[in-house]
């Protein structure tokens, strides 16, 4: 039975080889197809560099000796090179190409002055903004101007006799002025006020003892009385049963408060009541 050993040499081939006409070394055996290894350098290009020295590779092969692998060879080229060591084919830049504005900057010392004008002149004209905004909305929510030809009323007090009620609209409520007689404000000053429902005196309900001023609106439920009606002859609320006296008190039935008395004031010249 034959045997085979297998023997791993390494071969060095001398610069001086024979090569072909087209530069390639002549070495027997020799596989010349195979690729040289990756190169950073090669750009992607598959042909041989003559920058470069090749690597040859070449396959098992049968000798007397016995069975012989693979061999690889390096041969120097055949001409004077230089090999490089970095691509050159890219222009390096160290950083990109900004341009210059440094024409166009300003000196922010010598503006200082515009900077702090154009600040204050649009916090002016913000505050003036904001002023007449606030304005505007202040007089959208004011009365109209039918409301405030009735803010106040006259009266001409010089057409109401002594002892007679006058009943007038103010700020859309009936208004009670009544001329009092002497016996009238006797008998509202004489009772014991301190004992009513809501006690008030009758000095501190009139500015003048013989006028009485006061909404017709009944405290309970906002009816409106009757003059020179009731029990204390004054006036009386046929709703529910509501009685005051002389004084405009309560004195009887559901109502919680005397009737109320509007802000008035006396004009002792032409002897007129103004309302309001």
């Amino acid at each position: 039975m034959a045997t085979f050993q297998a023997v791993k040499k390494a071969v060095a081939l001398n610069p001086t080889v024979r090569t072909l006409p087209s530069g390639i070394p002549f070495a027997p055996l020799l596989n010349a197809a195979v690729r040289a290894p990756h190169d950073p350098h090669a750009h992607g290009e598959s042909g041989p560099r003559s920058d470069v020295a090749p690597r040859w590779a070449g396959g098992p092969s049968l000798r007397s000796s016995g069975l012989v692998t693979k061999t690889y060879t390096s041969v120097s080229p055949s001409v004077n090179v230089q090999q490089r060591f970095i691509s050159t084919s890219a222009v390096r830049k160290d950083a990109p190409d900004v341009p210059d504005f440094s024409h166009y900057r300003t000196n922010p010392e010598s503006n200082r002055a515009l900077s702090y004008f154009m600040v204050g002149s649009l916090g002016v004209i913000s505050a003036s903004a904001a002023k007449s905004s606030v304005s505007e909305f202040l007089q959208s929510m004011a009365a109209s101007a039918d409301v405030l030809a009735l803010a106040k009323v006259e009266v001409d007090l010089s057409t109401i006799p002594e002892g007679k009620n006058v009943i007038i609209k103010w700020r859309g409520k009936p208004v009670f002025i009544r001329h009092r007689t002497q016996s009238e404000i006797e008998e509202a000053r004489s009772s014991d006020w301190k004992t009513f429902r809501d006690p008030q005196s009758d000095e501190d309900r009139v500015k003048k003892p013989e006028w009485l001023v006061m909404l017709g609106v009944c405290t309970h439920l906002g009816c409106v009385p009757i003059g020179e009606a009731g029990d204390y002859g004054g006036w009386f609320c046929p709703c529910h049963g509501s009685h005051y006296d002389i004084s405009g008190r309560a004195r009887k039935g559901p109502a919680p408060l005397n009737l109320e008395v509007p802000q008035y004031e006396f004009s002792e010249v032409d002897e007129k009541l103004v309302i309001g």
